[in-house]
């Protein structure tokens, strides 16, 4: 009866913690077991200095107990939400709760480094339903820090003739494969996803409603090969233990649907970075993410040698973010690598070549995938717009369920409508 009683509480303290109006959001500056104290940097840059008592609860990242941040406290620098009081005179802790962020895209605990660089990110801006920005869609003639709109520049959302006749040429060399990738009518189109957590949870729902879908071409399989924390250092390093648990995932993903290395032939590739606020204002961590997603793109030409297209995406809005994580406006400038990478390719860079009568083909003909970003609540042409409950009450960066059948059905609508899509995904 205890534990339930225990459990109860927790569970209406963090009802509590994640309610809009209730929590306040901060990094803890020190926390005084002996003294049971701790100092609070909220958002706005004042600091609470407040009580702990037998009554305040504590909820720490992977389940960490209430008894053992009671004991240990928290380090500095810990972002968290938390709840106080007045009571007798003084500023009581009602309770506390550390986000979750280790079991998304890599960031690791409180304290410790993401990716193996720099310390924890400042805290980002208080969630808002909308930042201002247009997506890069609809800039049309106008400009983001130096940079033209649309998806591939000066204001076009449609590929360069160039990039139109690769893909045309990508999309005549995908057919029905073998387990040894020869041409076979019994053979399969592998289509998988690469990325991390919110990759992996888009396109885990986007696989159920693939499996449904009557339309889709029988020899289509769709494998999710995105995985939980796995951003671009750990993919593009196999040799690491990270890599290494990576891969065995790949292979073993693949094993269980019965489709080999030499089947994949089409990828969807939405990535980003651990606290891009590390790597330096825009644009230096937008070409971090740029130099390791072409390294990304490389090996998986060498990992799928019949890898032929692959579809990349960015991430969808951050403005509710309520750690270091990836909050605004990080999400909205990684769309900038995207575009980077794709006119490297169309301007004929050798590390991205994919036409075997210019050399060695080094990665796959790249295009865009569906855009996911869009302002908040600010309706995009086509109408998306991204509410606060589409994203998770722990973070405001991972989709919720509402969020991720969002981009599912935004993958649909794409591998339905693509010109360079359709003409292998759909039955002919």
């Amino acid at each position: 009866m205890r534990r339930i009683f225990f459990m109860l509480t927790l569970s209406l303290l963090t009802a509590a913690l994640l309610a809009q109006e209730a929590p306040q959001r901060g990094r803890i500056k020190n926390f005084d077991t002996e003294k049971g104290t701790v100092t609070i940097s909220t958002a706005d840059g004042k600091d609470v200095e407040a009580a702990i008592v037998p009554q305040t609860q504590f909820r720490g990242a992977d389940n960490e107990t209430s008894a053992k941040i009671r004991e240990k406290g928290l380090p500095a620098g810990t972002n968290v939400m938390f709840k106080t009081r007045q009571e007798g005179g003084k500023v009581v802790l009602e309770g506390i709760r550390v986000p979750d962020q280790a079991a998304g895209d890599g960031q690791q605990k409180a304290g410790g480094k993401a990716g193996g660089k720099g310390a924890q990110g400042p805290a980002p801006p208080p969630p808002r339903d909308s930042i201002g920005l247009k997506p890069l869609t609809e800039m049309g003639n106008e400009t983001y820090k130096g940079e033209s709109g649309g998806l591939y520049g000066n204001g076009s959302n449609d590929p360069p003739a160039a990039q139109q006749e690769a893909a045309k040429k990508a999309v005549a060399r995908i057919k029905p494969l073998d387990a040894q990738g020869k041409p076979s009518p019994n053979g399969k189109i592998g289509l998988v996803s690469v990325g991390m957590s919110n990759t992996t949870q888009e396109f885990s729902v986007f696989t159920k409603l693939a499996d449904t879908d009557a339309q889709k071409s029988e020899k289509v399989a769709v494998v999710d090969l995105a995985q939980g924390g796995q951003i671009p250092d750990r993919w593009n390093d196999p040799s690491s233990d990270a890599g290494k648990k990576v891969w065995g995932t790949v292979d073993q993903r693949l094993k269980q649907a019965d489709v080999s290395n030499e089947q994949v032939q089409v990828a969807w590739v939405k990535q980003a970075l651990v606290q891009q606020a590390q790597f330096g204002e825009f644009p230096a961590h937008a070409k971090k993410l740029e130099n390791d997603l072409v390294a990304s793109l490389q090996l998986l030409k060498r990992r799928f040698p019949n890898l032929q297209l692959a579809y990349m995406s960015s991430r969808i809005y951050g403005g509710y973010a309520t750690t270091a994580l990836n909050p605004e406006p990080y999400a909205y400038e990684g769309a900038f690598s995207v575009r980077w990478i794709i006119d490297r390719q169309i301007k004929g860079d050798p590390a991205l070549n994919a036409d075997p009568a210019k050399g060695e083909v080094k990665a796959p003909v790249v295009l865009w995938g569906p855009y996911l970003w869009g302002d908040g609540t600010t309706p995009r042409n086509d109408g998306l717009v991204w509410n606060r409950d589409d994203l998770r009450d722990n973070d405001g960066t991972h989709p919720s369920p509402s969020g991720q059948k969002k981009v599912a059905d935004m993958l649909v609508k794409f591998f339905h409508s693509d010109p360079y899509a359709k003409a292998w995904y759909l039955r002919q």
